[in-house]
Protein backbone atom coordinates (compact mmCIF):
# COMPACT_ATOMS: atom_id res chain seq x y z
CA UNK A 1 0.00 0.00 0.00
CA UNK A 2 1.13 3.20 -0.70
CA UNK A 3 1.95 5.66 2.54
CA UNK A 4 -0.14 8.58 3.21
CA UNK A 5 1.22 11.58 3.24
CA UNK A 6 0.02 13.18 6.67
CA UNK A 7 1.71 16.53 6.74
CA UNK A 8 0.12 19.48 6.19
CA UNK A 9 0.97 21.62 3.02
CA UNK A 10 0.65 25.05 2.92
CA UNK A 11 -1.46 26.39 0.96
CA UNK A 12 -1.50 28.63 -2.11
CA UNK A 13 -2.90 31.40 -0.05
CA UNK A 14 -0.58 30.94 2.91
CA UNK A 15 2.06 31.06 0.54
CA UNK A 16 1.34 33.73 -1.18
CA UNK A 17 0.36 35.72 2.82
CA UNK A 18 3.75 34.91 3.53
CA UNK A 19 5.24 36.38 0.93
CA UNK A 20 3.31 39.69 1.17
CA UNK A 21 4.13 39.47 5.01
CA UNK A 22 7.97 39.64 4.23
CA UNK A 23 7.55 42.10 1.64
CA UNK A 24 5.48 44.37 3.94
CA UNK A 25 8.14 43.75 6.67
CA UNK A 26 11.07 44.77 3.87
CA UNK A 27 9.13 47.46 3.03
CA UNK A 28 8.76 48.85 6.65
CA UNK A 29 12.13 48.23 7.35
CA UNK A 30 13.81 50.49 4.24
CA UNK A 31 11.14 53.10 5.36
CA UNK A 32 12.17 53.19 8.95
CA UNK A 33 15.86 53.36 7.33
CA UNK A 34 14.93 56.27 4.63
CA UNK A 35 13.13 58.17 7.98
CA UNK A 36 16.01 57.44 9.97
CA UNK A 37 18.44 58.98 7.52
CA UNK A 38 15.81 61.98 7.04
CA UNK A 39 16.04 62.77 10.89
CA UNK A 40 19.53 62.14 11.01
CA UNK A 41 19.47 65.52 8.63
CA UNK A 42 17.05 67.22 10.96
CA UNK A 43 18.85 67.05 13.83
CA UNK A 44 22.59 68.15 11.76
CA UNK A 45 20.04 71.26 10.55
CA UNK A 46 18.77 71.82 14.18
CA UNK A 47 22.86 72.12 15.34
CA UNK A 48 23.15 74.46 12.26
CA UNK A 49 20.50 76.88 12.59
CA UNK A 50 21.47 76.70 16.38
CA UNK A 51 25.23 77.78 15.27
CA UNK A 52 24.14 80.43 13.30
CA UNK A 53 20.19 81.89 14.29
CA UNK A 54 22.57 84.32 15.78
CA UNK A 55 23.96 85.37 12.17
CA UNK A 56 20.11 85.46 10.66
CA UNK A 57 19.38 87.69 13.29
CA UNK A 58 22.34 90.22 13.26
CA UNK A 59 23.42 90.33 9.73
CA UNK A 60 21.30 88.41 6.99
CA UNK A 61 18.00 89.48 7.90
CA UNK A 62 17.68 91.60 10.64
CA UNK A 63 13.91 92.40 9.75
CA UNK A 64 13.18 88.69 10.55
CA UNK A 65 14.90 88.53 14.47
CA UNK A 66 11.75 88.43 16.62
CA UNK A 67 10.43 85.39 14.12
CA UNK A 68 13.81 84.13 13.84
CA UNK A 69 14.00 83.76 17.38
CA UNK A 70 12.22 80.26 17.34
CA UNK A 71 13.33 79.05 13.92
CA UNK A 72 14.23 75.67 15.09
CA UNK A 73 11.16 74.64 16.77
CA UNK A 74 9.03 73.86 13.42
CA UNK A 75 12.04 71.95 13.02
CA UNK A 76 11.66 70.45 16.12
CA UNK A 77 7.72 69.51 15.85
CA UNK A 78 8.64 68.00 12.13
CA UNK A 79 11.31 65.74 13.29
CA UNK A 80 8.86 64.69 16.36
CA UNK A 81 5.93 64.11 14.01
CA UNK A 82 7.90 62.09 11.41
CA UNK A 83 9.39 60.01 14.46
CA UNK A 84 6.32 59.21 16.08
CA UNK A 85 4.48 58.72 12.71
CA UNK A 86 7.03 55.44 11.19
CA UNK A 87 7.54 54.01 15.32
CA UNK A 88 11.16 55.88 15.96
CA UNK A 89 9.90 57.87 18.73
CA UNK A 90 8.24 56.38 22.35
CA UNK A 91 6.75 58.08 25.26
CA UNK A 92 8.81 57.23 28.06
CA UNK A 93 8.21 59.18 31.37
CA UNK A 94 10.42 61.73 31.71
CA UNK A 95 8.37 62.78 28.23
CA UNK A 96 5.33 62.52 29.48
CA UNK A 97 5.70 64.43 33.22
CA UNK A 98 7.08 67.21 30.92
CA UNK A 99 4.26 66.99 28.49
CA UNK A 100 1.54 66.86 30.73
CA UNK A 101 3.00 69.92 33.32
CA UNK A 102 3.99 71.79 30.20
CA UNK A 103 -0.09 71.55 29.13
CA UNK A 104 -1.38 72.14 32.08
CA UNK A 105 1.07 74.93 32.74
CA UNK A 106 -0.49 76.77 29.97
CA UNK A 107 -4.06 76.84 31.25
CA UNK A 108 -2.56 77.61 34.69
CA UNK A 109 -1.27 80.65 33.13
CA UNK A 110 -4.04 81.67 31.06
CA UNK A 111 -6.30 81.35 34.30
CA UNK A 112 -4.65 82.52 37.35
CA UNK A 113 -0.72 84.09 35.99
CA UNK A 114 -0.18 86.53 33.72
CA UNK A 115 -2.83 85.45 31.47
CA UNK A 116 -0.78 86.29 28.30
CA UNK A 117 -1.72 82.92 25.57
CA UNK A 118 1.47 83.58 23.73
CA UNK A 119 3.62 83.86 26.54
CA UNK A 120 2.29 80.97 27.73
CA UNK A 121 2.88 78.65 24.07
CA UNK A 122 6.52 80.71 24.56
CA UNK A 123 7.10 78.71 27.84
CA UNK A 124 5.30 75.40 26.99
CA UNK A 125 7.82 74.66 23.80
CA UNK A 126 10.01 74.28 26.15
CA UNK A 127 8.89 71.31 27.67
CA UNK A 128 6.53 70.47 24.65
CA UNK A 129 9.25 70.49 21.51
CA UNK A 130 12.64 70.54 22.72
CA UNK A 131 12.73 68.42 25.22
CA UNK A 132 11.33 65.08 23.66
CA UNK A 133 14.44 65.90 21.41
CA UNK A 134 16.69 64.60 23.46
CA UNK A 135 15.47 61.45 23.70
CA UNK A 136 14.61 61.84 19.34
CA UNK A 137 18.31 62.58 19.05
CA UNK A 138 19.38 59.63 21.24
CA UNK A 139 17.43 57.01 19.01
CA UNK A 140 18.39 58.19 15.93
CA UNK A 141 21.90 58.47 15.92
CA UNK A 142 24.54 56.11 16.82
CA UNK A 143 27.60 56.52 18.41
CA UNK A 144 29.75 57.37 14.65
CA UNK A 145 27.19 60.00 14.36
CA UNK A 146 28.02 61.88 17.46
CA UNK A 147 31.73 61.83 15.97
CA UNK A 148 31.26 63.11 13.26
CA UNK A 149 29.44 65.95 15.28
CA UNK A 150 32.20 66.44 16.91
CA UNK A 151 34.65 67.13 14.20
CA UNK A 152 32.46 69.23 12.43
CA UNK A 153 32.33 71.51 15.97
CA UNK A 154 35.89 71.43 15.96
CA UNK A 155 36.11 72.91 12.64
CA UNK A 156 33.82 75.62 12.76
CA UNK A 157 35.43 76.68 16.02
CA UNK A 158 38.78 77.83 14.33
CA UNK A 159 36.76 80.43 12.15
CA UNK A 160 34.74 81.11 14.82
CA UNK A 161 37.96 81.89 16.67
CA UNK A 162 38.82 84.34 14.33
CA UNK A 163 35.19 86.18 13.93
CA UNK A 164 35.88 86.39 18.00
CA UNK A 165 39.22 88.21 17.72
CA UNK A 166 37.46 90.42 15.32
CA UNK A 167 34.14 91.25 17.38
CA UNK A 168 36.92 91.58 20.79
CA UNK A 169 39.13 94.46 18.87
CA UNK A 170 36.43 96.04 16.79
CA UNK A 171 34.51 98.69 18.59
CA UNK A 172 30.37 97.80 19.05
CA UNK A 173 29.05 100.24 16.49
CA UNK A 174 31.09 98.06 13.87
CA UNK A 175 29.44 95.69 11.79
CA UNK A 176 31.01 92.76 13.12
CA UNK A 177 29.56 93.76 16.48
CA UNK A 178 26.48 94.33 15.32
CA UNK A 179 23.47 93.04 17.44
CA UNK A 180 20.15 91.79 17.22
CA UNK A 181 17.87 93.09 14.39
CA UNK A 182 20.57 95.43 13.19
CA UNK A 183 21.06 96.87 16.65
CA UNK A 184 23.50 99.52 15.85
CA UNK A 185 25.00 99.55 19.75
CA UNK A 186 26.51 95.96 19.63
CA UNK A 187 25.89 92.90 20.57
CA UNK A 188 28.44 92.47 22.85
CA UNK A 189 27.89 92.26 26.93
CA UNK A 190 29.94 94.66 29.04
CA UNK A 191 33.35 92.84 30.07
CA UNK A 192 36.09 94.26 31.59
CA UNK A 193 38.90 97.24 30.54
CA UNK A 194 36.29 98.68 28.16
CA UNK A 195 36.51 95.87 25.95
CA UNK A 196 32.71 93.71 25.65
CA UNK A 197 32.30 89.93 25.35
CA UNK A 198 32.49 88.72 22.08
CA UNK A 199 29.59 87.02 20.85
CA UNK A 200 30.64 84.83 17.76
CA UNK A 201 27.90 83.93 15.51
CA UNK A 202 25.55 83.74 18.15
CA UNK A 203 22.62 86.50 19.56
CA UNK A 204 24.42 86.72 22.56
CA UNK A 205 27.82 85.87 24.44
CA UNK A 206 25.74 82.88 26.39
CA UNK A 207 25.79 80.70 22.75
CA UNK A 208 29.87 81.29 23.02
CA UNK A 209 30.16 80.13 25.88
CA UNK A 210 27.93 76.86 25.12
CA UNK A 211 29.48 76.11 22.05
CA UNK A 212 32.87 76.42 23.25
CA UNK A 213 32.49 74.31 26.39
CA UNK A 214 31.30 71.51 24.02
CA UNK A 215 34.13 71.68 21.83
CA UNK A 216 36.35 71.91 24.92
CA UNK A 217 34.64 68.62 25.55
CA UNK A 218 35.27 66.96 22.42
CA UNK A 219 38.45 68.35 21.99
CA UNK A 220 40.00 66.52 25.20
CA UNK A 221 37.67 63.05 23.33
CA UNK A 222 39.70 63.45 20.36
CA UNK A 223 43.13 63.69 22.08
CA UNK A 224 42.43 60.92 23.72
CA UNK A 225 41.28 59.23 20.47
CA UNK A 226 43.31 60.83 17.67
CA UNK A 227 41.37 57.85 15.00
CA UNK A 228 39.43 59.38 12.70
CA UNK A 229 40.62 63.18 12.71
CA UNK A 230 42.82 65.31 11.05
CA UNK A 231 45.95 66.43 13.37
CA UNK A 232 45.92 70.17 12.24
CA UNK A 233 41.99 70.74 12.76
CA UNK A 234 42.80 69.38 16.18
CA UNK A 235 45.99 71.03 17.03
CA UNK A 236 44.30 74.24 15.52
CA UNK A 237 40.92 73.73 17.54
CA UNK A 238 42.69 73.42 20.10
CA UNK A 239 44.48 76.94 19.71
CA UNK A 240 41.12 78.12 19.06
CA UNK A 241 39.64 77.26 22.02
CA UNK A 242 43.25 78.85 24.09
CA UNK A 243 42.65 81.65 22.61
CA UNK A 244 38.92 82.01 23.28
CA UNK A 245 39.13 81.82 26.67
CA UNK A 246 40.24 85.20 27.65
CA UNK A 247 38.55 87.05 25.05
CA UNK A 248 35.50 85.98 25.72
CA UNK A 249 35.78 87.50 29.20
CA UNK A 250 33.65 84.52 30.56
CA UNK A 251 34.12 83.14 33.76
CA UNK A 252 30.99 81.04 32.91
CA UNK A 253 33.25 79.46 29.68
CA UNK A 254 36.35 79.34 31.83
CA UNK A 255 34.62 77.36 35.05
CA UNK A 256 32.95 74.93 31.80
CA UNK A 257 36.42 74.05 30.83
CA UNK A 258 37.88 73.48 34.33
CA UNK A 259 34.93 70.79 34.77
CA UNK A 260 35.70 69.23 31.46
CA UNK A 261 39.42 69.32 32.85
CA UNK A 262 38.29 67.26 36.42
CA UNK A 263 36.34 65.09 34.26
CA UNK A 264 39.59 64.15 32.26
CA UNK A 265 41.70 63.71 34.87
CA UNK A 266 38.93 61.20 36.34
CA UNK A 267 38.95 59.18 32.80
CA UNK A 268 42.73 59.02 33.10
CA UNK A 269 42.59 57.76 37.05
CA UNK A 270 40.77 54.85 34.94
CA UNK A 271 42.98 54.08 32.07
CA UNK A 272 46.31 54.49 31.99
CA UNK A 273 46.98 54.30 28.37
CA UNK A 274 45.58 57.97 28.66
CA UNK A 275 48.09 59.64 30.31
CA UNK A 276 50.76 59.33 27.58
CA UNK A 277 48.54 60.94 25.31
CA UNK A 278 47.16 63.75 27.81
CA UNK A 279 50.86 64.46 28.64
CA UNK A 280 51.96 65.21 24.79
CA UNK A 281 48.16 66.70 24.78
CA UNK A 282 49.64 68.85 27.59
CA UNK A 283 52.69 69.82 26.34
CA UNK A 284 51.15 71.15 22.86
CA UNK A 285 49.39 73.54 24.89
CA UNK A 286 52.22 74.88 26.84
CA UNK A 287 53.87 75.73 23.86
CA UNK A 288 51.00 77.52 21.76
CA UNK A 289 50.36 79.02 25.41
CA UNK A 290 54.18 80.25 25.22
CA UNK A 291 53.63 81.36 21.58
CA UNK A 292 50.53 83.45 22.09
CA UNK A 293 51.86 84.90 25.33
CA UNK A 294 54.37 86.89 22.84
CA UNK A 295 51.56 88.21 21.19
CA UNK A 296 49.81 91.45 22.09
CA UNK A 297 46.48 90.19 20.88
CA UNK A 298 46.59 87.53 23.36
CA UNK A 299 48.18 89.50 26.32
CA UNK A 300 45.36 92.08 25.98
CA UNK A 301 42.08 89.57 25.99
CA UNK A 302 44.01 87.77 29.33
CA UNK A 303 44.67 91.05 31.03
CA UNK A 304 40.85 91.76 30.16
CA UNK A 305 39.88 88.60 31.37
CA UNK A 306 42.08 88.63 34.83
CA UNK A 307 40.64 92.11 35.16
CA UNK A 308 36.89 90.71 34.57
CA UNK A 309 37.54 87.65 37.35
CA UNK A 310 39.11 89.68 40.04
CA UNK A 311 36.51 92.78 39.87
CA UNK A 312 33.61 89.91 39.83
CA UNK A 313 35.01 88.07 42.64
CA UNK A 314 34.59 91.00 44.65
CA UNK A 315 31.66 92.09 43.86
CA UNK A 316 30.35 88.32 44.55
CA UNK A 317 32.33 87.59 47.50
CA UNK A 318 35.46 85.61 46.25
CA UNK A 319 35.36 82.04 44.86
CA UNK A 320 32.30 80.35 46.66
CA UNK A 321 30.03 83.21 46.08
CA UNK A 322 31.28 82.86 42.08
CA UNK A 323 30.80 79.42 42.41
CA UNK A 324 27.34 79.04 44.26
CA UNK A 325 25.89 82.18 42.60
CA UNK A 326 27.19 81.20 39.01
CA UNK A 327 26.46 77.62 38.77
CA UNK A 328 23.81 76.44 41.41
CA UNK A 329 21.79 79.44 40.23
CA UNK A 330 20.10 80.23 43.19
CA UNK A 331 18.87 76.37 43.71
CA UNK A 332 18.79 76.36 47.37
CA UNK A 333 17.33 79.94 47.95
CA UNK A 334 14.41 78.64 45.02
CA UNK A 335 13.92 75.44 47.26
CA UNK A 336 13.74 77.44 50.40
CA UNK A 337 11.21 80.01 48.84
CA UNK A 338 9.35 77.63 46.62
CA UNK A 339 6.10 77.41 49.31
CA UNK A 340 5.86 81.12 49.54
CA UNK A 341 4.84 81.37 45.79
CA UNK A 342 1.28 81.02 45.03
CA UNK A 343 0.48 77.57 44.09
CA UNK A 344 -0.47 77.61 40.13
CA UNK A 345 2.85 80.47 40.02
CA UNK A 346 2.68 83.63 37.84
CA UNK A 347 2.39 81.69 34.90
CA UNK A 348 4.32 80.05 32.11
CA UNK A 349 6.66 82.05 30.26
CA UNK A 350 6.83 85.03 32.24
CA UNK A 351 10.59 84.17 32.97
CA UNK A 352 11.74 84.21 29.58
CA UNK A 353 12.77 87.76 27.81
CA UNK A 354 10.10 87.33 25.42
CA UNK A 355 7.57 87.04 28.35
CA UNK A 356 9.44 90.01 29.72
CA UNK A 357 9.21 91.86 26.27
CA UNK A 358 5.08 90.86 25.48
CA UNK A 359 3.92 91.61 29.38
CA UNK A 360 5.98 94.95 29.85
CA UNK A 361 7.68 96.25 26.74
CA UNK A 362 11.14 95.90 27.61
CA UNK A 363 13.37 92.96 29.09
CA UNK A 364 14.31 92.48 32.58
CA UNK A 365 14.29 89.35 34.66
CA UNK A 366 10.31 89.55 36.18
CA UNK A 367 10.61 86.20 37.96
CA UNK A 368 14.14 85.21 38.75
CA UNK A 369 17.68 84.81 36.86
CA UNK A 370 18.56 81.77 38.54
CA UNK A 371 16.80 78.53 36.79
CA UNK A 372 15.44 77.12 39.72
CA UNK A 373 13.85 80.11 41.28
CA UNK A 374 12.40 80.64 37.36
CA UNK A 375 10.65 77.52 37.10
CA UNK A 376 9.07 77.90 40.72
CA UNK A 377 8.15 81.17 40.40
CA UNK A 378 6.47 80.13 37.09
CA UNK A 379 5.20 77.29 37.30
CA UNK A 380 4.40 77.24 40.96
CA UNK A 381 5.77 75.16 44.10
CA UNK A 382 4.06 71.41 42.86
CA UNK A 383 4.51 72.03 39.31
CA UNK A 384 7.97 73.31 39.17
CA UNK A 385 9.59 71.11 41.97
CA UNK A 386 8.15 68.04 39.45
CA UNK A 387 10.19 69.81 36.26
CA UNK A 388 13.21 70.08 38.68
CA UNK A 389 13.01 66.61 39.96
CA UNK A 390 12.77 65.26 36.45
CA UNK A 391 15.46 67.30 35.48
CA UNK A 392 17.54 66.03 37.93
CA UNK A 393 16.30 62.13 37.78
CA UNK A 394 17.37 62.43 34.17
CA UNK A 395 20.84 63.92 35.08
CA UNK A 396 21.42 61.26 37.27
CA UNK A 397 20.30 58.37 35.11
CA UNK A 398 22.71 59.97 32.20
CA UNK A 399 25.45 60.19 34.38
CA UNK A 400 25.07 56.85 36.14
CA UNK A 401 25.19 55.36 32.26
CA UNK A 402 27.87 57.36 30.94
CA UNK A 403 30.16 56.54 33.68
CA UNK A 404 29.35 52.49 33.20
CA UNK A 405 30.03 53.59 29.92
CA UNK A 406 33.29 54.98 30.51
CA UNK A 407 34.52 51.88 32.89
CA UNK A 408 33.66 49.65 29.75
CA UNK A 409 36.47 52.23 27.35
CA UNK A 410 33.80 54.26 26.45
CA UNK A 411 35.10 57.89 26.98
CA UNK A 412 32.79 59.96 24.90
CA UNK A 413 29.65 59.89 26.74
CA UNK A 414 31.74 60.75 29.54
CA UNK A 415 33.65 63.77 28.18
CA UNK A 416 29.94 65.09 27.35
CA UNK A 417 28.61 64.99 30.57
CA UNK A 418 31.02 67.79 32.10
CA UNK A 419 28.61 69.56 30.23
CA UNK A 420 25.16 68.05 31.08
CA UNK A 421 25.86 68.31 35.03
CA UNK A 422 25.58 71.97 34.25
CA UNK A 423 22.98 72.58 31.75
CA UNK A 424 20.10 70.01 32.34
CA UNK A 425 19.23 70.06 36.38
CA UNK A 426 19.82 73.85 36.38
CA UNK A 427 20.84 75.33 32.94
CA UNK A 428 18.81 78.60 31.88
CA UNK A 429 16.56 76.97 29.33
CA UNK A 430 14.68 80.28 28.80
CA UNK A 431 17.32 81.74 27.04
CA UNK A 432 17.21 79.41 23.66
CA UNK A 433 20.52 79.14 22.92
CA UNK A 434 21.21 77.26 26.06
CA UNK A 435 18.22 75.42 25.97
CA UNK A 436 19.51 74.77 22.30
CA UNK A 437 22.84 73.32 23.48
CA UNK A 438 21.36 71.54 26.55
CA UNK A 439 18.61 69.48 24.49
CA UNK A 440 21.43 68.77 21.71
CA UNK A 441 24.48 67.74 24.05
CA UNK A 442 22.11 65.14 26.26
CA UNK A 443 20.48 63.74 23.21
CA UNK A 444 24.25 63.23 21.60
CA UNK A 445 25.12 61.55 25.34
CA UNK A 446 22.15 59.35 25.57
CA UNK A 447 23.50 58.15 21.20
CA UNK A 448 27.26 57.80 22.59
CA UNK A 449 26.33 55.49 25.17
CA UNK A 450 25.21 52.74 23.16
CA UNK A 451 29.23 52.38 21.73
CA UNK A 452 30.49 52.21 18.75
CA UNK A 453 29.06 49.76 16.01
CA UNK A 454 32.62 50.19 14.02
CA UNK A 455 36.28 51.10 14.80
CA UNK A 456 37.02 54.49 13.82
CA UNK A 457 39.70 55.28 10.88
Amino acid sequence: MNSIDTSVQPTNFETKFSEMQHTTNMLYKKSNAETSLLLKKGIWMYLFLLIFEGALRKWVLPGLATPLLIIRDPLAVWMLVMAYQNGLFKMNSFVMWMGAIGIIGIFTAVLFGHGNLFVALFGARILLIHFPLIFLIGKVFNYEDVVKMGKTILFISIPMALLVIMQFYSPQSAWVNRGVGGDMSGAGFDGAMGFFRPPATFSFITGTVSYYTLSASYVVFFWLNKKGINPLVLYAATAALIIVIPLSISRSLFFGVALCLVFTAIAISRKSEYVGKMIFGATIVFLVLSYLASKSFFATGTAAFTSRFETANVSEGGLNGVLIDRFFGGMFGALKQSWEQSFFGLGQGLGTNVGSMLTTGGMSFLVAEGEWGRVIGEMGPLMGLIIIVTRLNLSLKIAIASYTSLAKGNLLPWMLLSIILINLPQGQWAQPSILGFSVLVCGLAVAAIKGPTKKLT
